[in-house]
């Protein structure tokens, strides 16, 4: 007995998942308007390298949210001759091409930091409004950072979840802003494009993990050993399968393809087989988010595996 079988599946809620990725994009793209040219506008009043620095990485988030946009619609576009996986990479692209602006924007602040701090005498003593509009950002950023967080994990997208943590990127930029505004304010005006710095390092930092993530995701990175397992174990203990071996796994997107080797009572008829395979790949699609299972089912005759 030599049967292939290939299962697959839609991703589950497809359009409710699209359009709640859309509704929280959509309320992101509305607070970073806001907050860019409040930011940006009073950076410039109050003479703030940090403020300013804070409103530029909220414009890199504006530019992030358009992106993440266009990535969910083309995810959600059904398979076809060129894609018969469907279009689930998209996302995975979209998380490397938000990663690589994280980073780019990280170094730009680098630079611009360093500059001003090896001209110390230069640098000017910022307004106190710079303070008010760093905390308001703090607040916002968080709560935006929330929201989008709990979307992103209420539907599984690794994209959203990017997308969120660069919030969070905002929000931590927007404390260490405010603190180096309120140094310099206490006459320390060094502190401010020393934040500015910092907020570099961390948004640098974060844009090479997302960056680094979502490219070993597209070179068909597996899934985590826990994951691994908890597929194997639906697998053998479907009715009918004596033992699995060659299992391998790979992501698109947020979902999973699988291929396995499946051992059978060698004796069971081609149909036999083919109802057990069967239903042992249902079993995985039902219990995790699996999109294909390619099943290849090899005999077990007199206790000894054939699979020459």
């Amino acid at each position: 007995m030599d049967i292939h079988q290939q299962h697959t599946i839609q991703q589950p809620e497809s359009a409710e998942r699209s359009a709640a990725a859309r509704r929280s994009t959509l309320v992101s793209v509305c607070v970073n308007i806001v907050l860019s040219t409040v930011q940006i506008l009073a950076g410039i009043f109050s003479a703030s390298a940090g403020l300013i620095a804070d409103g530029v990485h909220s414009l890199s988030d504006l530019l992030a949210d358009f992106v993440v946009l266009l990535a969910n619609r083309q995810s959600k576009k059904a398979a076809d001759d060129d894609h018969q996986y469907g279009h689930l990479r998209y996302e995975n692209a979209a998380s490397l091409l938000l990663g690589m602006l994280l980073l780019a924007v990280g170094i730009g602040m680098l630079y611009s930091a360093v500059i001003k701090i090896q001209d110390p005498e230069h640098i000017p003593k910022v307004h106190v409004i710079a303070l008010w509009v760093a905390l308001f950002g703090l607040v916002a950023k968080e709560g935006l950072f929330r929201y989008m967080l709990a979307v992103a994990e209420r539907i599984r997208s690794s994209m959203l979840i990017a997308n969120a943590w660069h919030a969070r990127s905002d929000a931590a930029s927007s404390l260490v802003v405010a603190v180096g505004i309120v140094g310099n304010l206490m006459g320390y005006t060094l502190l401010d494009p020393i934040a500015a710095f910092v907020v570099g390092i961390m948004i640098g930092r974060m844009g090479w993990k997302f960056a680094w993530d979502a490219m070993s995701d597209l070179m068909d990175r597996a899934v985590s050993p826990e994951e691994y397992e908890a597929i194997r174990i639906t697998l053998k203990d479907t009715p009918g399968v004596l033992g699995l071996h060659d299992m391998r796994t790979r992501k698109v997107g947020d979902l999973i393809i699988v291929d396995v080797h499946l051992e059978l009572d060698g004796n069971l008829t081609v149909l036999q087989g083919h109802h057990i395979a069967n239903e042992a790949s249902e079993r995985v699609m039902r219990a995790h988010p699996v999109l294909n299972v390619m099943t290849h089912v090899d005999p077990v005759v007199n206790g000894v595996l054939i699979n020459d």
